[in-house]
């Protein structure tokens, strides 16, 4: 295949003045559904809401009853209820759409003549795109120029094999969400939005919903079992009342009182809130998740697989040593050097004249420097050997008069035994690279050859009749705050591994260099692919270096990773990390120098390339699992004394055994849906939370124990609320008095209950000082609501309660205080043990 220099300074492209007009008349880049189906889809899934269903049932039983302001007051709180679930819906679909906005792909056009970047949704028919290896076709086009292009096309076909596409013929056209697989070129979009060809079969990839995590099954399932416990209490209290009262609207509506203090709807709504916000604030610190999901697993990572190049390192090539196999001498090469010059012109040659990799862009900057005799950049390359092998190798031949002249260079072993050189010159060349790796350099093996025009070209490329011309040794140093950031994931009880193609002892002196611990010992690819898989899960538990991989021997550590029970996160950048990518619990690309395919193979995108980013990450993921937590334990607490005093006086026959009618519940389900979905996710992390160890992949959201904490503190504010109750009942107090002292212990629980349960290692004292901009509105609203309900009367009236003593007062707040702040007893004694 002939080489074209893609001549864009020829193109002009649209009038930049014009495309206002295009979208306007073909819309944005993007998948669009019928807008009627989501407006649908949002009201049918609000009325099938468990919750909503209840309250709709009170409100009519109400309003069959006569009771006309309880009636009204139902409709209300249905009214704030939906506003309620609403906002949280907004909010967190607009931080999912954000999130969507960062993570749009960009994409380079021509436009007026000059070339810039622009999100790929604001192309239009007519756009002129530059793609390249490793990039997504954001557009259906037609190829008008190109250079080794194949493409991907498996998203349409199924079919994996590479497609070549040749300008001018019935091969030219590129569809939307195919993959450049080599090569690049010039395209012309001829179809955006729905009218592509994957638009028009609706198989936006965009689209695609994950399967739902395990802490989505844990919640679903924990939710679906307290749900089932409400029914069978809805039941008996039905029942229960029914055979007392012969009322079946009114024991219809005290059972549904049960029902709605027993269902945990807020547990869901505050996971996919936590979630959501959480991947949104991490976007504005530009750490892109492609799915909010994403955000449980951070918490939990045990093993971190480090790329080297970009990652670890600078990514930014330099040539420092030259070898000279003919004179068997170093040349420390620096500007104006003068030896070496034909192996770096066999070295630019074999690489891309407008190349993307750092160390081809090293090549032919060490290239131009040593002034060669020779203009590599005007030569006519005639044909091309991509990249391939193991280890790999790429050759380019030139028309060059009579003959042909044949570059190649790869990795240093594949070129000498390309160049059938004897056993010991082999021996003498592989003992240099030996020692330039060691001095952490990258290696690289240069030849040549000599083709005649008339012999057919070889279909290997190892099958010139190739010359070695010598070594390139390539330095890219390792960034400054690596050591430090590694140590931080060690603090925090994370392994660094660390992946690379490069020599053994190249990675082992990097590695050693930013501080990975056991560098003593490392596993190439070759020896990962030979290993049977029980023995590399063994072998992975203790080596930390891993060099000379390839994308199959890196998917293999990682699924090995897996198989060990760890979660796995791995970083890269290039088209060849992409299958470990996916395969990770957690793939991270490098968003700066990343190839496009490896940030579609990717979770998390990192936007400046910044290796604290994942730190960061980390500690964010554990601090929304950890507020989490907090926020799901607070709820069982507050549900458990809600269900116990509505059921329990009924079972035991008590005087006034339905003391709590719906609005009484709807109210404290009010008080507690902004209270964990909103209040706990701004809690802030904790300070020693990157001391600690990962929390193990099968752990729940909290064990055994901690649940029976959680159900020990519902059950002490049952125990206070119903005391009062009881000692009110007996002192012969009214249903309304009795009401009020109940309702009273309930509210000043609920809020010591929310600040008690910020931490469950630090005191009240401690967490009082954390920084949450809702602590005092939430202190705020419920002291104004205990005001109202002590001395408005209407507030009074319409909760059916009434004025207390200030000594009952008294009696309610210590009650609360004594069933709370056990907790805080508790704490300190298991911390101290601990």
């Amino acid at each position: 295949m002939a080489e074209q220099t893609l001549a864009t300074n020829q193109l002009q492209g649209l009038n930049t003045a014009d495309i206002a007009n295009l979208q306007k008349k073909h819309g944005k880049n993007v998948f669009k559904k019928d807008g009627s189906y989501n407006f649908l889809r949002i009201v049918v899934e609000t009325v099938k809401e468990p919750m909503f269903i209840l309250l709709a049932v009170a409100c009519f039983l109400y309003f069959l009853l006569g009771e006309i302001s309880e009636g009204i007051m139902m409709l209300v709180a249905i009214s704030i209820v939906s506003a309620i679930s609403l906002y949280q819906e907004v909010k967190s679909s607009k931080a999912l759409e954000a999130l969507k906005s960062f993570a749009e792909p960009l994409v380079e056009v021509i436009r007026s003549g000059k070339q810039e970047t622009i999100a790929a949704e604001e192309l239009v028919p007519g756009d002129v795109m530059l793609l390249a290896e490793g990039m997504n076709v954001p557009a259906d086009a037609r190829v008008v120029e190109q250079n080794d292009l194949s493409v991907n096309e498996s998203v349409l076909t199924g079919e994996s094999v590479p497609v070549t596409k040749t300008p001018g013929s019935d091969e030219d056209s590129l569809f939307q969400g195919t993959t450049i697989n080599s090569g690049k070129c010039v395209a012309v979009v001829t179809a955006t939005g729905n009218n592509t060809a994957l638009g028009k079969l609706g198989k936006m990839i965009a689209e695609y919903a994950p399967p739902k995590t395990l802490l989505q099954q844990q919640i679903n399932t924990f939710v679906k079992r307290l749900a089932f416990f409400g029914l069978i209490a809805f039941a008996i209290i039905f029942l229960v009342n029914y055979l007392h009262y012969r009322e079946w609207t009114a024991s219809l509506l005290f059972a549904l009182t049960l029902a709605m203090s027993a269902l945990p709807e807020e547990i869901p709504v505050a996971f996919s809130s936590f979630m959501a916000l959480g991947a949104f604030k991490m976007s504005k610190l530009g750490i892109i998740s492609r799915q909010p999901a994403v955000v449980e697993n951070l918490g939990a990572v045990t093993v971190l697989c480090f790329d080297k190049t970009g990652t670890l390192t600078e990514n930014r090539m330099q040539v420092k040593v030259l070898y000279d196999y003919k004179t068997a001498t170093d040349i420390a090469f620096g500007e104006g050097t003068a030896n070496g010059k034909n192996i770096l012109l066999y070295g630019a040659l074999a690489s891309e004249k407008d190349p993307f990799d750092a160390m081809e862009q090293a090549i032919w900057q060490a290239y131009a420097m040593a002034g060669s005799e020779q203009d590599a950049a005007a030569m006519n390359m005639v044909n091309e050997f991509p990249l391939e092998g193991q280890p790999p190798m790429m050759t380019h031949v030139y028309a060059n008069g009579q003959a042909k002249m044949v570059a190649g260079k790869g990795a240093a072993e594949r070129i000498v035994n390309a160049c059938k050189l004897t056993i010991a010159e082999q021996s003498a060349i592989l003992g240099k690279v030996k020692a330039l790796a060691l001095q952490g350099y990258r290696v690289i093996g240069v030849a040549s050859a000599v083709y005649n025009n008339d012999a057919p070209m070889p279909l290997r490329q190892d099958d010139f009749d190739w010359q070695f011309e010598g070594l390139i040794a390539l330095f890219d140093p390792p960034k400054q705050n690596a050591a430090a950031i590694l140590q931080q994931f060690y603090q925090a009880g994370i392994q660094v591994k660390l992946i690379t193609g490069d020599y053994p002892e190249t990675a082992m002196n990097i590695a050693q260099q930013v501080g990975i611990n056991g560098t003593h010992t490392f596993l190439t690819g070759a020896l990962v692919q030979d290993m049977e898989e029980y023995v590399l899960r063994e072998k992975i538990k203790d080596v930390q270096v891993f060099a000379r991989m390839f994308p199959e021997a890196k998917l293999k550590v990682v699924n090995a990773l897996k198989a060990n029970g760890d979660i796995v996160a791995m970083t890269g950048d290039g088209v060849n990390d992409g299958p470990a990518l996916r395969s990770s619990n957690i793939g991270i690309a490098m968003g700066k120098k990343g190839t496009e395919l490896a940030k579609e193979a990717a979770d998390l995108i990192l936007t400046d390339d910044n290796l604290e980013k994942i730190t960061f990450a980390i500690k964010e993921g554990r601090k929304i699992f950890n507020n989490l937590r907090k926020a799901v334990r607070y709820i069982i607490s507050i549900h458990v004394p809600i269900i116990l005093t509505a059921s329990l006086p009924v079972v035991f026959g008590w005087q006034y055994p339905n003391i709590f009618t719906p609005i009484h519940v709807i109210f404290m389900e009010l008080i507690m849906g902004p209270t964990c979905s909103i209040f706990f996710e701004r809690e802030p992390v904790e300070a020693n939370i990157m001391q600690q160890p990962p929390r193990a992949k099968s752990n729940r959201l909290f064990n055994g124990a901690e649940l029976m904490v959680s159900v020990l503190q519902g059950l002490v504010i049952a125990a206070g609320a119903l005391c009062v109750y009881y000692f009110a009942m007996h002192r012969g107090e009214t249903l309304e008095y009795t009401r009020t002292m109940v309702f009273t212990t309930l509210v000043i629980s609920n809020l010591l209950l929310t600040f008690g349960n910020r931490s469950f290692t630090q005191s009240i004292i401690v967490t009082s000082r954390y920084a949450n901009n809702l602590a005092l509105p939430v202190f705020a609203v419920s002291a104004a609501f205990l005001l109202c309900m002590h001395f408005v009367q209407p507030v009074q009236h319409l909760f059916k309660l009434t004025a207390i003593s200030g000594t009952a007062f008294f009696t309610c707040l210590l009650v609360a205080v004594v069933a709370v702040l056990w907790f805080e007893v508790y704490k300190y004694f298991t911390g101290t043990k601990k």
